[in-house]
């Protein structure tokens, strides 16, 4: 990196301005009585001090923004190791069942293949950026409700309430989909009979409420998987102390709600 080779330059520079200050030093010292008595020894004095402070404050500020720029690149490097672990196994049992569907219903498979293309499209590039609209992240959680109704050879209740006041809103990717995962991997894909999952969002000013309710079997044993994990970190890299994750349990109803202050 750019920053380090400076950051190198910067050291080799100080050291040799450190030694050239500690030579001076010593021989000020050494030779005091006889510098004492040559005329405008006092303002050099004076002005050697001031080299030295200002040698000391370069050599903090060097240091200290090193260690900024260290700190945002490993934080930038494992937001990107977080985000690409976002959703491969829901590509990996969708291609399982197009695989499955391609002989039995070649038009539905067709229609899943495209849905399937925009999502692995949005994932691998508009996932590696930074921000992304809401509206994005909104359309993309749609394509992924609309492939699973698609492959489900049961009844499911889902609804996804949308009410956005600023669809340009910026907002970290592939953020809201994991809840999204959740609700469908330990619920309406668990459930044979009456699953259902209520998603809304809302969206005013600079708050972000993202809320999903959906109920499951009490007598399966869940336990918390990467996804909400993986979600808990990229939320304290990017949103520290401007989030809200809350969940509960009552009865055979899971509730979850993020709230965003962006």
């Amino acid at each position: 990196m750019n920053f380090k080779f400076l950051h190198r330059k910067n050291i080799v520079s100080v050291r040799v301005l450190r030694i050239i200050l500690v030579v001076i030093g010593v021989i000020i010292v050494l030779f005091n009585d006889t510098f004492g008595k040559i005329e405008g020894f006092i303002e050099f004095l004076f002005l050697y001090f001031i080299v030295v402070c200002i040698a000391v404050f370069h050599w903090l500020f060097v240091n200290v923004r090193f260690i900024i720029n260290l700190k945002n690149e490993k934080k930038k490097t494992e937001l990107i190791h977080l985000q690409s672990q976002v959703n491969p196994h829901f590509f990996f049992n969708m291609l399982n069942n197009l695989y499955g569907l391609i002989d039995k219903d070649s038009e539905k498979a067709k229609n899943l293949i495209l849905k399937l293309s925009d999502m692995m499209r949005y994932s691998i590039y508009e996932g590696q950026k930074e921000y992304v609209t809401l509206q994005q992240e909104v359309d993309f959680i749609n394509n992924y409700i609309e492939l699973h109704k698609m492959r489900y050879h049961k009844d499911i209740m889902i609804q996804f309430d949308v009410e956005i006041e600023n669809e340009q809103l910026k907002v970290m990717p592939l953020l809201f989909i994991i809840l999204v995962e959740n609700a469908f991997k330990h619920g309406l894909e668990v459930l044979r009979s009456n699953a259902f999952a209520n998603i809304s969002m809302n969206s005013k000013e600079h708050k972000i409420v993202f809320e999903i309710e959906n109920n499951f079997d009490t007598e399966i044993k869940n336990e918390e998987g990467i996804g909400l994990k993986n979600l808990e970190r990229r939320l304290a890299l990017v949103y520290p102390k401007k989030h809200k994750l809350v969940n509960s349990i009552n009865g055979d109803i899971y509730k979850v709600e993020l709230t965003l202050y962006i």
